[in-house]
């Protein structure tokens, strides 16, 4: 072996038992505690700092480029102006009603009147189209009407009543009457009963379409007053003084005694014999009756 060899192997061997006196002099003696100290790792990532919204979140650790997400608010409201729609004008409304007015009159103008004398046909089918109309035409009598409503309305505007040539179908009842003796009676509080189904009838028209129908058949009506002897009267001026006579009669009270000198009943009383007919007509209908005719006959007259 060369020299340089030995050198080497002397060299190894000193560090050698220079390592063994260190671990034997940093070893504490047997049955005591040996504490191994670890040390943390040191960390591989540090957390990044929140930011302002708690629901985000960035890594400083991550490779890629940090995006910082703004939270976007609500869009700013639209405004929406509204618009005010403004009622209709008064105007409006009055020119509407002239014009239905207008309508009605030239509807009217329009209509081809019969002739007087064959004019029944068309009053008939007329009345059966108004409210209840169909009950009210089998009140009627059945030919001339129009002539015969003439001389009925000219009878009542003097205060009379006709006792024939009726537009209405008479009622085929004799007054129920009681005896007090063989020559004085007294009504019987049936006898005004006997009215009720006519009376209600005639109240349950309408009086605006009613009035519409009179006006049609105005012409007819005017020709028929002159066939009588009124060629320069207004029969609307005699329609309304027929009404207003009835208007103006008072009530009786009853009960009413009556006497039978021939086939008519006349009123014991002479107070009551000498009313007008008409007013005697009321009495006979009963004062349930006349009011309801006076209400209705009211309703025509304000719009005649």
């Amino acid at each position: 072996m060369s020299k340089s060899g030995l050198f080497v192997i002397a060299a190894v061997a000193i560090l050698t038992l220079l390592s063994l006196v260190y671990f034997a002099l940093t070893l504490e003696a047997p049955g005591g505690t040996t504490t191994v100290v670890i040390e943390s790792p040191a960390p591989s990532f540090q957390r990044a700092e929140p930011l302002e919204s708690s629901n985000q979140r960035v890594l400083q650790t991550t490779p890629l480029p940090q995006i910082r997400i703004q939270p976007q608010g609500e869009p700013p409201p639209v405004a929406v102006e509204e618009v005010e729609i403004a009622p209709p004008p008064e105007q409006l409304e009055v020119i509407e009603q002239e014009l239905a007015l207008d309508r009605d009159e030239s509807d009217i103008e329009d209509i081809q009147l019969p002739s007087l004398n064959s004019s029944d046909s068309f009053v008939f089918e007329g009345l059966q189209a108004l409210q209840n109309g169909v009950e009210l035409v089998n009140l009627l009598a059945q030919d001339q009407i129009v002539r015969k409503f003439v001389v009925f309305v000219e009878n009542i505007s003097r205060g009379e009543f006709p006792q024939t040539g009726l537009p209405y179908r008479t009622l085929g009842q004799e007054m129920p009457v009681q005896n007090i003796d063989e020559n004085l009676f007294v009504m019987d509080d049936s006898a005004h009963s006997r009215f009720d189904y006519a009376v209600r009838t005639f109240v349950s028209l309408d009086a605006e379409d009613a009035m519409v129908f009179y006006r049609t058949l105005l012409p007819l009506f005017q020709q028929a007053y002159a066939e009588i002897g009124f060629r320069d009267v207004s029969f609307d001026d005699t329609l309304r003084s027929a009404i207003n006579n009835v208007l103006r009669t008072s009530s009786v009270e009853g009960p009413y005694q009556l006497v039978r000198p021939s086939i008519m009943y006349l009123y014991a009383d002479a107070s009551i014999e000498n009313l007008q007919e008409v007013h005697k007509q009321l009495i006979r209908i009963g004062p349930d009756n006349t009011n309801l005719l006076k209400a209705k006959l009211r309703e025509f007259a304000s719009i005649l």
